[in-house]
This record gives structure tokens, C-alpha cells and sequence, in this order.
């Protein structure tokens, strides 16, 4: 089989410019006990944020799913304009990781897109039913007319992070987990990554953090800013449960070099105080940012690490707003912002 790569394509990284955000509207009352209902402003103050840089799409599985995603936005203040809608039903929101990846490659003709389409087994088969979610990328490559290549293997798209330039981020602890695919080996997942993403570099970290049920995916603690830079989250607390991981991965990352082999930039990024709602432990990270076309929105959380955090993240995307949207009552559902976007390059 031809692969991705050996016909050309390559994996953009996030701030490369976009035609489109993907959503998925939020809907299954099993993910936020309680708390559906506290989610729908939190989708559109990002809706609203996200169409002032490019369109949003959003999958909604039936037409009163639609109506009601349209009188909420545009009780918000959404350009409904701005708002692409498809009758594409899942099983949850995660748009980030039941959707497709996106990757291109410069032809004669101009620029030509496709989709990879990863599977997708629930985080290793923890929560259920999932197979809606696993008919997304197929859909959306319908509805878009665009090439797909299936993989015949799970990954999720919060799994890996990368620079567009063949330096792709990623973690032992999700990876290489036996719960994705029984006999997984560093090399063959390397492989994968190269042949589907176009890989000449992965970087692996250790670990992620507590209360993160996706065993420990890139997008809570390590993202690259520009092709030779990462922001990485760092427990200042020496006691706290994350202290231990997180310096791991910042060691590792100081030992990393980038495709040409220059050594990484990087820049701590704190982490907000442990985060508990109704009893439970969340995994909030100042990390789980989504890089828009002219802006970063970046999960809050009301702390006072809140400011910090965005001044960092301010000071490393000077040429973009950077914006924060507060996520407790989101990442109560164990995710946040880069969980429930999919960039869809121009």
C-alpha cells in the first residue's frame, strides 16, 4: 500500500493556517453527570472566539441537536454565518480524538488535503458505546470529498503533538498501552507515525497526569509554540502526585533535538491547583490550549495560576490573542479545549 508519506502528504502543524475548526456538539448527559447543561457555554464562548479567525464546523447527530446548537450560539452572539453544520452523529464530543487527522501536500495544482483515519477504541475500551464515534473521520471525508487512509490501528489525535516539520511528540504511557493494541513495540509505532504523518523524529515522554483517563496524552502537558519551542507543564509542589512526572518529562525534553538536530526551547508552563468537582479529581492543564488562526484559546480554570499561565503563553504567540475560557465545568467530562477541536489545515 502507498502510503501518506510516500505520496507527499505531510501533518501541518496546529498554527499553520486553517480553513476550518471541527466540533463535535456535546450531548451524552453520561460524561458531565449533572452538568450537560453547565458545557453549552462553554462551546459557545469558543464558537463565538473561533469565528472571528475561520469557520466552525460542527457534527450534530439529528435536526433538534442542530436547532438547538443554533439557538444557543445565536443567543451568544455567534455569526451563525461563520457556522458550518453536518449531520454527522457520535457518541460523545471529543471531536480531537474520533476525528480524522488532517494532512497535505503541495502538488502542480496546488494544495491537496486528506484524511487519516486512526481508530478509535474509547481510550482503550473504557467507556461505552463508541461506535458512532469510530464512523467520524469516514464521514467526514464523505462530506468533504477528500482522499482517507485508514490505518487499521487505534491512536487518538491528543496523543501526538507536532511541528509540520517531521518532529512529532508523543508518550510511552498512551502509545505503547497494550489497551490501544496488544504488542506494541516503540519501533512499529514509530513506523505508523512516519508512514501515515510523515515522523522523521518522535519524541517520547514518560508519562501524563493524574486523573487523565487517556493514559496520559501530549496535549495535557507538553506543546509545541513554534517549530523549535514547547511549552511544558511543571508541578511546583514536590509533594503533589504530578511532581515527579512532570520533571521527568522536563529532563527528557531538555536531552530531545528537533529534526535538524538542534536541541528544543523549552518553557515551563505551570499547573493550575488540583482541580476537584462533586468529589471527582480533573485532569486540568493550561496545556489543553487549541491554536486558532489568530488566536489560542486556553482552558482557565479560576485560579490564581491563571495569570501566569497566559502571560506565558501570551509572551510565546505574540502575533496572536491569546484567550482564555474558563473550563472547570468541561474538563469535569476529563478534557477541555485541544480535546474537542480538530484543525482542518487551508
Amino acid at each position: 500500500m502507498q502510503t501518506p508519506t510516500s505520496l507527499g502528504y505531510r501533518w501541518p502543524a496546529e498554527w499553520e493556517p486553517h480553513l476550518a475548526t471541527w466540533l463535535s456538539w456535546p450531548h451524552n448527559p453520561d460524561t458531565w453527570p449533572g452538568r450537560l447543561d453547565f458545557v453549552f457555554p462553554v462551546y459557545t464562548a469558543m464558537v463565538r472566539a473561533l469565528c472571528e479567525n475561520e469557520t466552525v464546523c460542527i457534527n450534530v447527530g439529528s435536526e433538534a441537536m442542530e436547532a438547538q446548537a443554533r439557538t444557543l450560539l445565536s443567543q451568544n452572539g455567534v455569526d451563525l454565518a461563520r457556522v458550518k453544520f453536518f449531520r454527522i452523529a457520535t457518541d460523545d464530543a471529543w471531536a480531537r480524538d474520533h476525528g480524522p487527522t488532517f494532512v497535505v501536500r503541495d502538488t502542480e495544482k496546488g494544495r491537496e488535503r486528506a484524511l487519516i483515519d486512526f481508530g478509535f477504541n474509547s481510550w482503550g475500551e473504557k467507556y461505552g458505546p463508541w461506535a458512532l464515534d469510530t464512523q467520524v473521520p469516514r464521514k467526514m471525508a464523505e462530506a468533504l470529498r477528500l482522499p482517507r487512509f485508514e490505518t487499521g490501528l487505534v491512536l487518538e489525535g491528543g496523543s501526538v503533538d507536532g511541528n509540520g516539520r517531521g518532529t512529532i511528540l508523543t508518550t510511552e504511557s498512551c502509545l505503547l498501552n497494550a489497551n490501544r493494541g496488544a504488542g506494541r513495540t516503540r519501533e512499529q509505532m514509530e513506523g505508523v507515525l512516519a508512514d501515515f504523518l510523515g515522523a522523521t523524529n518522535v519524541l517520547w515522554l514518560a508519562d501524563g497526569i493524574a486523573a487523565d483517563d487517556t493514559d496520559g496524552h501530549i496535549d495535557d502537558i507538553t506543546r509545541f509554540v513554534s517549530p523549535n519551542c514547547v511549552v511544558t507543564v511543571v508541578e511546583e509542589d514536590v509533594q503533589a502526585d504530578n511532581y515527579k512526572v512532570l520533571q521527568e518529562n522536563r529532563d527528557r525534553l531538555r536531552s530531545f533535538r528537533d529534526e535538524a538536530g538542534k536541541p528544543l526551547d523549552v518553557i515551563d508552563l505551570p499547573m493550575p491547583p488540583d482541580l476537584y468537582i462533586d468529589g471527582q479529581r480533573c485532569p486540568a492543564s493550561y496545556a489543553n490550549f487549541y491554536i486558532a488562526n489568530r488566536s489560542v484559546l486556553v482552558p482557565v480554570f479560576g485560579a490564581k495560576s491563571d495569570a501566569r499561565a497566559l502571560a506565558i503563553l501570551r509572551e510565546a504567540f505574540a502575533k496572536h490573542e491569546v484567550i482564555g475560557i474558563p473550563c472547570a465545568d468541561l474538563v469535569f467530562g476529563l478534557g477541555a479545549i485541544h480535546c474537542v477541536t480538530q484543525q482542518e489545515p487551508a
